[in-house]
Parts: C-alpha cells; structure tokens; sequence
C-alpha cells in the first residue's frame, strides 16, 4: 500500500542564537536530537531551513543608525534628501529612516497611496474613490491628505504611519516634508537627491529618476554595502530585509551565506549518510486575502540555498486528469491510471494542459513561504524548519 503521509513540516527547537555561534553544529544537532526525540528518520532529499534571522544574529551583522547617517551624507551629501516609497514598518523601516534623518538637514517624504508597496494601506480604497482621488495623477500634500482623509491608523498595528514618521524625522534633528504621489518623480521639485526605498520595485524607480534629471540617486540596497566605521553591511543588499535589533540599531540580511548551507549539507551527510537540502529562509511570498498586506519585505525568500533548491515545480495536476482523460475511471482503477501517468512525466511540463493550474513559482519561493508560517515571527523558539516528503509524488511508497 503506498505511504499515507505527504509532506511534512516541523519546527525545530533551537538555543537562542549570538554572535560568533557555531551554526552548522547547532543547526545539525538540533536536527538529529529531535529526530531522537520524536522518531523520525532523516531521508534522502529531506529539507533543513534556518531562518535569516539566525544567520544574520551568528554573524553578528549589525548596524546603528549612526552608521546610517554616515552613509547617507556620504552618498547624498547631507542636506535636503527625497526618500522615495518606503514601506510602513516599525519593524522593517522605522530605524532605517532614523540613520537617514541624521545623515539629512531635511527630508521630503514621498508615501505612495493608497498603500505602500506591501499591501499597508495608509489610506481605504473606497474612500478615496468616494473623494474623487485619482492616485495615479493627483500629488497630494501633507494638508490635502489630512483634509480628505483626516487620521488614518493602520488596521493591525493601531499607527498613524504619517504621524509617526514626521515626528521620527524631527526627533532625529531633521526637517520633515510630505508628500504623497505614485510618481517617483514627484520627488524632483522638492530635491535632485534621492533614497529609493521600495523593495521589488526599486530598479524601475531608480531608473525613472535618473532620466527625469535627479543628480543623485541612491536605493537602499545600496546603503551599506560595505562596512561603515567597523558596520555589518550586505555587499549584495545593503539596508534591503533589515529589521530592528534595539532602538538604534538593526540587523542586516545575512551575507555571504552559500558556504554555510553547503557545510550542514556535507555534515548531515557525514553523520546519516542522507543528502538533504537546506536553505536560508526570510519572508514567505504570499499575500494576507483580509488585510492585504503582501508579506514579502525581504529582497528575495532565500538568500541561500543548495543547488538541489533550484527551479520550479514540475507537477500534473491530479484533479485536471481525473476530470478529464481518466473521467470514465473510479476507485483502484483511477489511482492506478494517475500513477502511471505520473511516472510517465518526462521532461518539463510547461505549457501542457495537463500541468496547468500548478504553482508556477520557485521552489526556494514556495518552501520558504511555508517555513515562514511553520516557524512563524514571535515565540515559537523553531528558527529551524525541517521538512519531509516535499518532492513526494501521489506514485511514493
């Protein structure tokens, strides 16, 4: 009878991790104690996970806003900066936007609306249209926002997003303009020097910008890029996927990471004789239906991963072929033409009919996207996920 259990994923408990630690040895012995705990065998193509946080936390990769600040007169030159969509996060931006205030003498704000660039709405959609807004023209300012809108606080986090960063700004010894608009080049009457924020979008931005005649302009994966005064830094994302550490400080995405995933992959070979996967995982890539808030404010799910990782899912949809070419099938017969037909697969499926409605995204994507809800972001104490079955088929003994 074929195997009744698909895939699996567990959150593995770990010590909290500090700078300097082993990682390869805690991440391994974590693994194999709770395999010894709770009876489970490591496999072949089984998955170990660790989040970013970890990584970044054992590296001791972190900046303060000092450092920030530093960067940005440097690369901006410390009088009037234009910082350009940033994301609504205490967690994610708020530190950030301290280190670039210090490194300002005035900072105009440009919010997209009617949310920011993952899904945090600054303003409701219907009521904009209701007012006879077009966000796609209208520029608004701090006055003509606060006149249509009045306050509007987040519906999660209870914030004036607004408010709050204005008062972040001139606590931070800088003055504060805002501006709302969906044009980065909205930014150019008030500053030619700007701090692109937005995440996925920012080459666009950038690139906008520099045709429109800004003189200097800057992303924030290109703050940090090198250390600043003895920083952590990310040559590759610079100030992307930060979070805060303390109210000063931040930790950076990890960095130079392929070699550490590469080592727990050789070490539980060493220790099972099994070759798993493993990866580096930050935010999952998905999008909350109810508060709209699109998760992913990383720059990428997976920093790092081994190769078996790459690519995307090469499935059939089971449902398509029994509804289908197996339509006439039912009980035994039907499971064993589906099998069949799954071991039958030869080469990519895309493009047939047969694969369609099947995940067409990576893998990295879709594995971290479930680690992320497995491990979740508060006190579970499973900074490592362990997977089973993933690459499973409906053909597994």
């Amino acid at each position: 009878m074929s195997r009744m259990v698909g895939t699996v994923s567990r959150g593995i408990r770990a010590p909290i991790i500090r700078n300097g630690d082993d990682l390869v040895s805690i991440v391994t012995t974590s693994v194999l104690e709770a395999a010894a705990e709770d009876g489970f065998s490591i496999r072949d193509r089984d998955i170990i996970a660790m989040t970013e946080a970890i990584v970044a936390r054992a590296q001791g990769n972190y900046a303060t806003v000092d450092h920030i600040a530093a960067d940005v007169r440097a690369k901006l030159g410390g009088d009037t900066v234009g910082v350009v969509f940033p994301i609504l996060s205490r967690n994610r931006f708020a530190i950030c936007l301290r280190g670039i205030a210090k490194g300002a003498k005035r900072v105009v704000l440009l919010l997209s609306y009617p949310s920011d660039e993952v899904g945090n709405h600054l303003v409701d959609p219907e009521v904009m249209d209701e007012k006879g807004v077009d966000p796609y023209r209208d520029v608004l300012s701090l006055e003509r926002y606060r006149e249509l809108f009045g306050t509007c606080l987040h519906p999660f986090t209870g914030v004036d997003y607004v408010d709050y960063y204005s008062q972040l700004i001139r606590e931070s010894g800088a003055e504060v303009e805002i501006v709302f608009a969906n044009d980065p080049r909205a930014i150019l009457p008030y500053t030619k020097n700007v701090l692109a924020c937005d995440i996925h979008t920012r080459a666009r931005t950038k690139r906008l910008l520099r045709a429109a005649g800004a003189e200097r302009v800057f992303g924030l994966d290109e703050l940090l890029t090198a250390p600043v005064e003895g920083s952590g830094y990310n040559p590759k994302y610079g100030l992307l996927g930060s979070n805060k550490a303390t109210e000063d400080k931040i930790k950076l995405f990890p960095r130079d990471s392929q070699g550490l995933v590469e080592d727990i992959q050789r070490v539980m070979l060493e220790k099972t004789g099994k070759h798993v996967e493993v990866m580096i995982y930050g935010d999952g890539a998905f999008k909350d239906p109810v508060g709209k808030i699109w998760e992913l404010a990383d720059p990428v799910v997976s920093p790092a991963y081994t190769p078996g990782l790459e690519g995307t899912p090469n499935e059939l949809k089971l449902k398509y072929l029994a509804d289908n070419q197996f339509a006439g099938l039912s009980g035994e017969a039907l499971r064993d033409a589906i099998k069949a037909e799954i071991q039958k697969k030869d080469g990519s499926l895309v493009g047939q009919m047969a694969a369609q409605g099947t995940t067409p995204r990576r893998l990295t994507d879709l594995i971290g996207s479930l680690c992320d809800l497995t491990s979740g972001s508060g006190d579970k104490g499973t900074p490592i996920v362990f997977l089973q079955g993933y690459f499973d088929n409906y053909t597994a003994e």
